[in-house]
């Protein structure tokens, strides 16, 4: 025989309901609010500008085809470079990351002060931009591809160093406290039952973060960094609008290439 649910309770449970549902039409009615305030305040929702722009837009438009591909040769280097300081840039961040983010995660910092150190280290490398550390860098060491990596390093540092940490506090402890139970060191405790499950996780961050980089790095010539940027800003001061749109499609291959590489090395490693 079933006992009836009493109806005061039906009241209760319908009541849960809708206040549930009114403070989710809540947030997101201040979401939607806060989304429009943030389009009129960037002039997003001001279709006068847009028209006014339209001239300009055709008149640049007209510049910038047929593009302009007599400088070809001149960019092969550049390009080269670019490719060397996004693969440069992500191995620095590799080799810096791991160990911090050992640091970062709860599951295998030594205490507090260490984990909470060590996450405000990478909440700073990701709160500066690599076109600031592009400025920094040059100012230190000179020009060329060399201020590209470290920037393009030392910022990927923040993101890849706190992906990192929260693979490893998601991993299985059963190995791990199998391991320390066999009398294990804290770092056979990682490489024999931390890296083997975050693995995977971890090559595919790194293969993500190298190909933002090599999209980041084509910029980073605009501050004296080297690469295919470089020659890209020098075209725009002159205002060589072909040969600007001849450099934005060979950047457009070569990122279509990396993306391609990208998504082999991903399928291979699964």
């Amino acid at each position: 025989m079933s006992i009836a649910t009493p109806p005061a309770a039906y009241e209760a449970i319908l009541a849960r309901e809708g206040t549930l549902r009114f403070r989710r039409s809540a947030v997101m009615l201040m979401i939607v609010v806060l989304i429009v305030i943030a389009m009129a305040l960037t002039g997003l929702l001001d279709p006068k500008r847009f028209s006014e722009a339209w001239p300009a837009i055709k008149q640049l438009s007209s510049e910038m085809f047929p593009p302009d591909f007599r400088r070809f040769h001149a960019w092969i280097r550049p390009l080269a470079d670019t490719l060397a300081m996004s693969v440069a840039g992500t191995a620095l961040a590799v080799t810096i990351s791991l160990p911090l983010a050992l640091f970062a995660a709860r599951n295998t910092t030594p205490n507090q002060i260490v984990y909470r150190a060590s996450r405000a280290s990478l909440n700073l490398l990701r709160s500066i931009p690599e076109l600031i550390m592009g400025i920094i860098f040059v100012a230190m060491v000179g020009f060329g591809a060399l201020p590209g990596v470290l920037a393009v390093g030392l910022h990927s540092v923040g993101m890849v160093g706190k992906f990192f940490a929260e693979s490893i506090e998601h991993v299985d402890p059963k190995p791990i406290e199998a391991a320390r139970a066999t009398g294990a060191s804290p770092l056979q405790v990682v490489f024999h039952a931390i890296l083997p499950q975050v693995l995977p996780q971890l090559a595919d961050t790194t293969i993500y973060r190298w190909e933002y980089n090599f999209r980041a790095s084509t910029v980073l010539g605009a501050v004296g960094a080297g690469g295919i940027g470089f020659e890209l800003i020098a075209a725009l001061r002159v205002l060589e609008y072909a040969q600007v749109s001849a450099i934005l499609i060979c950047i457009l291959i070569c990122v279509t290439m990396v993306d391609g590489i990208g998504a082999v090395l991903r399928n291979h490693l699964k």
